[in-house]
């Protein structure tokens, strides 16, 4: 139920004091206001309060929201708690029976009913349940609001203006009710502002977080800047990127790639050579909309009016010393058309088209020993931590090792059940393979090694002689033993054997700076045939966008690993002036 009088819409005032740009949506923004003026909820608001606010501090809401430590909690869930407090005959209740009273109180049964609306997307019983709680006096918390909000904002239709605009009647009677809004909140709420296109109200929202004490999040800069983009306002989105990285968040791919393209659309070619060089950085390999997106700037005659006819060669070399291989950084080299082709590379990293040779880029050792380091840190915080310390002095006092082997993994490609066969085949061929001639280190997790294909005579005995040759360690129950080969391969510095893509949420957390680059340098896959089983090394060059000293540009796409498909590559060069 919205709070207002007649045409006149009541705001607090804690709303100017704290944010007076979040103010100012309901009171300057004309589709905003109209929205409410024309709002068919309509009461006078003394039918919740009694008698007019008089305190311009309504509810002491300023301190509420701007102090950061305050602790805010589910008014409808506390105040069930409360009155729950004891069950019949006196005796307080157990933790069960008080979870089963929340989950029964009104508040309790329509979080569950608007889940149910957010998981099939039904937006309009979501709103129908909006407008019955509000009628029967049920109070909404934070959870209650976002679902409403994300509905509103993911849902189009014939009725889509209209729901965007119940969206924010949704998000005024939030702060009005003086509920705490989240991160979550304010991004459902820039999207809804984008959705009516107007990106500029999404990036005010986005602002506006710092001053509840909120940090935005990749996710809160995606109406604003895609928004901007979408129209063509490139300086609009340079100062949403901006804003993003002066509160350190990295954008990904479809961010760059948003602004790579408003950026050759207005023909902005330093920020298309910027921007080639981010995607460089923390993409390294593009999926096909990118590649387009950078194979049509090469190929629109903005791109062959771009570049220097002469440059300083001992620059550039320089450049491409202090990066490690592959980019020097120096501009735009070279003049006239560029020739774009798709092509692919050899065995040894050389051009089909230009023929020539890709960069194997460098890794610093200092950020393999930091990697190790936050690496550990991880897995002691995720796994039981005197476990996966025994596992560090395992290792101290029998590595290094020349390869790791994923031996879950391994064992069951192509493999209806486990096969020890199979893992054997491949100690055997990394055994040969191995400078120092050492077996490579195989972990197990000890359901592999107990029970199952494990007790026949043939594996049991093949697992003795890999324990008693240091080359086993099996992983205890309840562990998780990605974080044991992963850390183990980091600390050896060697080979990691395993076709793991290594892209869930655990890997995530490592990030997508150093790892991806680790992963390229370590990581062996295996393929099984008829023919028997192969190992695919590492490339001697980086698959990464990589730019030369004379100029030409080569961008690798994106194959999800697929060891049957050749990788394609965007080659871009253009005549050398001798």
């Amino acid at each position: 139920m919205l709070l207002c009088r007649r045409s006149t819409i009541f705001v607090p005032s804690f709303i100017a004091k704290t944010s007076p740009n979040l103010f100012s949506y309901f009171t300057k923004k004309t589709h905003a206001l109209s929205l409410f003026k024309n709002s068919p909820i309509r009461c006078n608001y003394s039918y919740l309060f009694g008698k007019p606010i008089k305190d311009s501090n309504f509810f002491g809401a300023h301190d509420l929201f701007v102090n950061k430590k305050a602790k805010f909690c589910n008014l409808a869930i506390s105040g069930t708690s409360r009155r729950n407090e004891k069950a019949v005959g006196g005796n307080v209740m157990s933790l069960r029976e008080k979870k089963k009273a929340r989950r029964e109180a009104p508040e309790g049964v329509l979080k569950f009913k608007l889940n149910a609306c957010s998981k099939r997307g039904d937006v309009v019983e979501g709103l129908r349940l909006y407008d019955e709680a509000r009628k029967n006096g049920v109070e909404l918390n934070q959870h209650h609001y976002n679902v409403l909000l994300y509905l509103c904002s993911q849902n189009g239709g014939e009725n889509v203006s209209d729901l965007r605009k119940q969206g924010f009647e949704i998000f005024q009677q939030m702060i009005i009710d003086k509920v705490p809004p989240n991160e979550a909140t304010f991004t459902n709420a820039a999207r809804l502002a984008s959705a009516m296109e107007d990106p500029e109200m999404a990036f005010d929202l986005v602002k506006q977080m710092k001053g509840f004490g909120i940090l935005p999040k990749l996710r809160s800069y995606g109406p604003p800047l895609f928004g901007f983009c979408k129209k063509g306002m490139a300086d609009k989105a340079y100062e949403v990127d901006a804003h993003m990285i002066e509160y350190g968040v990295v954008a990904e791919e479809p961010e760059l790639s948003a602004l790579l393209k408003v950026s050759a659309d207005v023909n902005n070619a330093d920020k298309v050579y910027e921007l080639l060089h981010r995607l460089r950085t923390s993409v390294r390999q593009a999926t096909e909309s990118t590649v387009g997106i950078i194979e049509d700037w090469f190929k629109c005659k903005h791109a062959a009016k771009t570049g220097k006819e002469n440059w300083d060669v001992s620059k550039v070399k320089e450049g491409v010393a202090r990066g490690g291989g592959g980019w020097h950084g120096q501009g735009w080299l070279g003049c006239g058309q560029w020739r774009v082709v798709r092509t692919q590379m050899d065995k040894e990293g050389v051009c089909g088209s230009c023929g020539e040779r890709l960069a194997c880029i460098d890794i610093d050792p200092r950020e393999t020993e930091n990697f190790a380091i936050s690496l550990s840190k991880l897995a002691l915080g995720r796994d039981v931590k005197a476990d996966f310390i025994r596992f560090q002095d395992w290792l101290q006092r029998h590595g290094p090792f020349d390869a790791v082997v994923d031996g879950a993994n391994l064992s069951l490609i192509n493999q209806q059940t486990f096969s020890f066969s199979q893992l054997n085949s491949v100690v055997h061929r990394l055994h040969d393979m191995s400078p120092s001639k050492k077996l490579p280190l195989v972990i197990l997790h000890k359901s592999r090694v107990t029970g199952g294909p494990a007790q026949s005579p043939y594996n049991t005995k093949l697992l003795e002689r890999w324990k008693n040759s240091g080359a086993l360690y099996v992983t205890p129950a309840g562990s998780n033993d990605d974080w044991y080969w992963l850390y183990a391969a980091v600390c050896c510095k060697c080979l990691l054997v395993t076709n793991d893509e290594m892209r869930d949420h655990l890997f995530q957390l490592l990030g997508t700076s150093f790892f991806p680059r680790w992963k390229e340098k370590h990581q062996v896959r295996l393929s099984v045939s008829r023919s028997g089983i192969a190992l695919q090394m590492p490339p001697p060059y980086s698959i990464v966008i990589q730019e030369s000293e004379n100029g030409s540009w080569h961008v690798p796409t994106t194959t999800n690993d697929d060891l049957e498909t050749p990788r394609q590559w965007l080659c871009a060069t253009r005549p050398i002036k001798s």
